[in-house]
């Protein structure tokens, strides 16, 4: 642990790099994943078929592969190359996606039908159905699956370490390479700063699950 003790700057950069990565590219991922949701139950054809479409893709492909697009493809195309973390964030944001869609699908399946027929008998749009009387039900019972996923997208972060992003697991594959005498330390203290953040995680999750049992 010296090691890390002597090092901490770099540690504490890391970590909060990864933090940066798990929220922003986990907002990137909620608001692309409920646009996805919305779509795949809209009345409009063309829309379900597209939400299909992007979930079956982007989820049956490695996250790798969409580093790889976003880091080496993705700067041809635009004008000015965004910086890595950018990158990054929307890399993890869009691979993310898809689950965070089907979690809400899922809890927006679980709402009875009649509740969103008797919405519609009193002259809601889709729009209004959705967002008043669907989303508020479907959201209190998706919130444990979803932090499951952001678990995941945790996880997920330290494929960034590949791509010109210092997080938590370049970090240690930095240090590791220096100090080969402290390699079991390391990723030891490396381990226990990603649990810093995923038990809470899995504790808040558990916490919902119960509230919302008790409420059904």
């Amino acid at each position: 642990m010296e090691v890390l003790i002597e090092n901490f700057g770099a540690v504490a950069a890391g970590f909060l790099m990864t933090l940066r990565l798990l929220i922003f590219g986990g907002i990137g991922a909620m608001v692309i994943g409920l646009l996805v949701a919305t779509a795949r139950i809209s009345p409009v054809a063309s829309l379900r078929a597209f939400a299909t479409g992007y979930t079956e893709l982007i989820r049956n492909i490695p996250l790798v592969m969409v580093f790889m697009f976003m880091v080496f493809v993705l700067p041809l195309i635009v004008p000015e190359r965004p910086p890595y973390e950018v990158l990054a964030i929307i890399a993890l944001a869009v691979y993310t996606s898809p689950f965070v869609a089907e979690a809400l699908r899922s809890g927006i399946n679980g709402v009875p039908v009649g509740q969103a027929e008797a919405a519609r008998s009193v002259g809601l749009s889709f729009g209004q159905v959705l967002t008043i009387v669907i989303l508020p039900q479907a959201l209190r019972m998706v919130v444990p699956p979803l932090i499951n996923v952001f678990i995941a997208l945790t996880k997920n972060t330290s494929v960034a370490g590949g791509f010109f992003v210092v997080e938590l697991f370049a970090t240690a594959r930095q240090l590791t390479n220096a100090n080969g005498h402290a390699v079991i330390s390391i990723l030891v203290g490396i381990a226990v700063l990603y649990l810093c953040i995923t038990i809470p995680l899995g504790l808040i999750a558990g916490r919902i699950e119960k509230k919302v049992r008790v409420l059904r």
